[in-house]
């Protein structure tokens, strides 16, 4: 749908309100230029506008998709395609919109093509039209005001991702398992970012040494310039500290499971002791249970009924005391500074 239509000349805005699309085509031929806004318009309504500009048929299907990167292209008749990468943070799902505004920039006219809603460009119409200087210049004005919209729009998303990654970084860096599928988030929304930022850097930087625009206009450029380097450094980075991030998890989760290792260990170490120890006495006591005639008739008084059952119990007791301790005694590690000969035995000094 059309959102705003309007038409400037010497620095000033010369028509409010709605205008019909054959109207604003028909003022390109009155000096100046016209400044049509669309927010995700339909097949129909871009023909429409095709038709009443005159505008590539290549450009109008670029309109209509959504595309990953930031380009620029160059038509026969002069109209030239800039298609940009919005983006903003939504603090309530703590995530990173992203939208699309594809330019159409002709000497007579600008048609702005919006593409979901972090896509806003009303604060860029009226800053414009607060700087009379600057609409003198021509339809060149628009393209610095919307440049310099969406880059100021990606300073708080940055900000907002460096707040995100250093909430991940104090809880690994803690020596605490981070949620390894919020850290890919961040990874891949940092990545989408730097597609929006880079790719930029050589549309404006083209722009700047081919000289296609005005010479006033050159100083807001190159301020826009300057900011979008800063914001190309920073997310750069982010997606470096991230990348850091993600191994230092991976880290503290093998540290945490080694420790689960070790206490599954321990315990199995337990539990086996407790069945080592209680093997034999099951034996003995469930051979001595055998009503066997033998057993029967030669246990026939309190000392013999001591002797093979209670002894009986107890001597496997003690053999396997003893034969844990010499166990242990082989598998302790050697004492620093007293040398090991022979068997495993510390040499003594006679």
């Amino acid at each position: 749908m059309i959102v705003d239509c309007a038409h400037y000349r010497d620095g000033r805005r010369q028509h409010v309100g709605p205008m019909p699309l054959e109207e604003a085509a028909a003022r390109c031929t009155q000096g100046g230029f016209v400044w049509l806004g669309m927010f995700e318009p339909g097949e129909e309504e871009l023909a429409k506008v095709r038709e009443s500009f005159g505008l590539h048929e290549l450009a109008v299907e670029d309109a209509q998709a959504f595309h990953l990167r930031p380009k620029a292209e160059q038509y026969e008749d002069g109209t030239e395609l800039i298609i940009l990468r919005t983006a903003r943070y939504d603090d309530e799902r703590e995530e990173v919109d992203t939208g699309e505004i594809s330019v159409f920039l002709a000497e007579h006219f600008v048609i702005t093509v919006r593409q979901g809603v972090a896509s806003e460009l009303a604060g860029a119409r009226s800053r414009l039209e607060r700087r009379p200087e600057l609409l003198r210049t021509g339809s060149a004005s628009t393209l610095w005001a919307i440049l310099d919209q969406v880059v100021d729009g990606y300073a708080p998303v940055v900000t907002e991702l460096e707040r995100d990654i250093e909430q991940i970084e104090a809880t690994v860096f803690s020596g605490t398992v981070a949620p390894t599928e919020r850290i890919y988030f961040l990874r891949r929304e940092a990545t989408d970012f730097y597609r929006a930022v880079h790719p930029l850097l050589g549309v404006l930087g083209r722009r700047l040494q081919t000289g296609r625009a005005p010479t006033e206009l050159l100083p807001y450029l190159r301020d826009v310039h300057d900011h979008l380097l800063l914001v190309n450094e920073e997310v750069a980075a982010q997606r470096d500290l991230l990348a850091t991030v993600l191994e230092a998890n991976i880290a503290v989760i093998s540290v945490e499971q080694n420790r689960i290792n070790l206490r599954q260990s321990a315990t199995m170490e337990r539990l086996t002791i407790v069945a080592t120890v209680f093997l034999p006495l099951s034996f003995v006591v469930g051979f001595f249970g055998q009503n066997f005639a033998w057993l029967v008739g030669h246990i026939s008084g309190f000392a013999q009924f001591l002797v093979l059952s209670v002894c009986g119990l107890v001597l496997p007791c003690v053999l396997l005391t003893v034969w844990l301790r010499r166990q242990r005694h082989a598998a302790a590690p050697p004492v620093p500074g007293v040398p090991v000969v022979g068997n495993g035995r510390a040499a003594r000094n006679p």
